[in-house]
């Protein structure tokens, strides 16, 4: 029986023995599942980081630091925002991370800061500086770099068992992998195999086909100017662009609006002809950031595109 007809239909003294009869296989069910949980809760974890080194960690963490936006998202996204203790200065999603102390970035993270709030658990990249200070300071560190899709799934796997709940990691993999292939069926068939370019930063550095970003785009059916041989997100000679071509543009709304004073780039036939996406800032930290929202970010990907074939399927 569904659980709202049972609360409807019992009556104050009938309800609990009706209660019993039609939910006892759900409620097994579910103090198994609470079991497990518990146990997971409360069993040793023992993680291999993307530097290759193994964290042990007694008991699932209950206050955690995280260093970059895309290891905040992912603690959230899992259910542990309110373990979170701090986060770096650029951390800005979900908006409940705001009121939480900022404890500096990539170069600059704040060791004393940090120590002094006794975390469990430090989320880093493996490049950040500070990492070999906290680790000598006996503070446990799961350091991860999510460069493409693969490395996002076992990011997230990685902090859903940090967390006490490894299953979660896969179940928030799928959710995003299923909002990519749902945005890949709104690009217009016309589009599919062009080949965009999307900036990073005017260096100009690139999303390449590699990346996490050259991926979803791949996903979606369309081509990159820049080879996955060339790295993930590699610096360009500005040449390189206009020599390639692009048929899309993608880029910061800032980006856009400088990419007609660069030497050469009036040029670009995707600048002359307005087949271009320029991505307000919030918009754009979703699409380069790899983690949770990943399968929205397809989705304004895939809305930019079907708006320059003018809505067309």
């Amino acid at each position: 029986m569904d659980r709202a007809l049972v609360r409807i239909a019992c009556s104050a003294l009938a309800c609990a023995a009706v209660s019993a009869a039609a939910l006892a296989v759900p409620v097994g069910a579910a103090l198994a599942t609470a079991g497990a949980t518990h146990a997971a809760a409360h069993a040793p974890l023992s993680i291999i980081d993307d530097r290759g080194r193994t964290v042990r960690l007694a008991v699932p963490p209950r206050r955690i630091i995280s260093l970059a936006p895309s290891l905040t998202e992912t603690v959230c996204a899992l259910g542990g925002c309110d373990r979170l203790v701090g986060v770096d200065r650029f951390s800005n999603w979900p908006a409940q991370v705001e009121r939480l102390p900022r404890l500096g970035g990539l170069e600059d993270a704040q060791v004393e800061r940090i120590v002094a709030l006794k975390p469990d658990l430090v989320l880093a990249v493996p490049s950040a500086r500070v990492l070999a200070r906290l680790e000598a300071l006996h503070v446990p560190v799961l350091a991860l770099q999510p460069n493409t899709l693969d490395d996002t799934r076992r990011m997230l796997e990685a902090i859903a068992t940090a967390l006490g709940d490894p299953v979660a990691g896969e179940a928030e993999w799928r959710r995003l992998s299923a909002g990519i292939d749902a945005a890949a069926r709104r690009v217009p068939a016309r589009l599919r195999g062009q080949r965009v370019y999307f900036e990073v930063s005017s260096a100009p550095h690139a999303a390449g086909d590699g990346s996490f970003v050259g991926e979803v785009l791949s996903r979606l059916g369309m081509g990159n100017i820049v080879p996955a041989s060339m790295g993930p997100f590699p610096k360009l000679n500005p040449e390189f662009v206009v020599r390639a071509q692009p048929h899309v543009i993608l880029a910061s709304e800032q980006a856009l609006r400088d990419m007609p004073k660069r030497p050469g780039w009036a040029s670009l036939v995707a600048l002359r002809e307005r087949r271009t996406c320029a991505f307000a800032p919030a918009v754009y930290d979703l699409l380069v950031r790899p983690g949770p929202r990943l399968g929205e970010a397809a989705g304004r990907l895939a809305d930019c595109l079907a708006a320059l074939d003018g809505g067309k399927p």
